[in-house]
């Protein structure tokens, strides 16, 4: 007796596609009983399965029985045939795995550019998240929707986390760098502030002495500075006018006074370096390399590696 069947195999599908699966035919009477017919299996049951070729799967063994069932009816022969597939993971490593790693890996590379370069990280960020998502699409949507979760749902879900978060990096970088500044340039400006407003600095006019001199520093630049060599009468007129006109940190005083000379000197020059520096402070300092860019650099990658060595060692071995 020969016949030709179609059999469907019904499939755990929770180490997918790295599983193996057991598929069982099984061949019984249901009109006659032992009494009626007697079935066994030859010394060589099954033949051909070694050039049989499956399109997802490879036969790595069967296994066959006989055995007798008892019904209501009677006592039926029952002949079993179960084969042991094994799923080829060759298309599934060049289809998702692989293209998951590489995109992966690729959102490591803003890691390596300037926090400033917003518009190349974010872009960079959210097309890697972009081509996980339809990877992932792609996979579920060739597959039966079943409840529960496969061994590439996993994997392609903690891709699209690494991804994701390296896009969340990005934001973490950019709020600590801005947020530093924006925080620096409010505690100086309190600071400012709480500063009371500088007291006019006059040296009243002596008899016994010379009178003052006075030089404008409102354009050092373009003005020269008039010489201190005149003779006192000369600028005794003029000191009445300019005194009125100049503001008082923008004069100096200098002459012949009871003190050492050159002692208002260095208040210049204190004067000077203290507006330098509130002009550095000013100026946005780039820096090369972001702390927490150092850290990524290290972290996702031993992070993903550790993922693949307990998702591999789990689910093939």
């Amino acid at each position: 007796m020969r016949f030709t069947t179609t059999l469907a195999c019904m499939m755990d599908l929770h180490y997918y596609p790295l599983d193996n699966q057991n598929c069982t035919v099984e061949i019984e009477s249901y009109g006659y009983t032992v009494l009626d017919v007697v079935m066994y299996w030859k010394e060589t049951p099954v033949s051909g399965v070694e050039e049989a070729e499956l399109p997802q799967f490879t036969i790595i063994g069967y296994e066959t029985n006989d055995r007798k069932e008892k019904l209501a009816t009677g006592i039926y022969q029952r002949l079993s045939l179960s084969f042991k597939l094994q799923r080829n993971i060759g298309y599934f490593v060049f289809q998702t795995y692989l293209p998951s790693i590489l995109i992966v890996m690729l959102s490591w590379v803003s890691f390596w550019i300037n926090h400033e370069a917003t518009s190349a990280r974010v872009a960079l960020g959210i097309t890697t998240v972009l081509t996980m998502t339809t990877i992932s699409t792609g996979v579920r949507s060739s597959l039966p929707r079943i409840s529960y979760v496969k061994a590439i749902d996993i994997y392609l879900v903690m891709c699209f986390v690494f991804v994701f978060a390296a896009l969340l990096e990005y934001a973490a970088v950019n709020y600590t760098y801005w947020g530093a500044r924006a925080k620096k340039k409010t505690k100086k400006s309190k600071e400012q502030e709480k500063q009371p407003p500088p007291k006019p600095h006059t040296t009243p006019p002596s008899d016994a002495f010379a009178p003052e001199e006075i030089i404008e520093l409102q354009d050092l630049r373009l003005s020269p500075i008039p010489s201190l060599r005149h003779r006192h009468g000369s600028r005794l007129g003029a000191e009445a006018t300019d005194s009125g006109r100049f503001p008082p940190s923008f004069r100096i005083h200098r002459g012949a006074t009871r003190g050492p000379p050159g002692n208002k000197r260095p208040r210049v020059m204190q004067t000077l370096r203290r507006g330098a520096s509130a002009i550095r402070s000013s100026i946005p300092k780039i820096k090369d390399v972001n702390v927490i860019d150092k850290y990524s650099r290290v972290i996702f990658p031993v992070s993903f590696l550790l993922f693949n060595a307990v998702y591999w060692i789990f689910y093939v071995f």
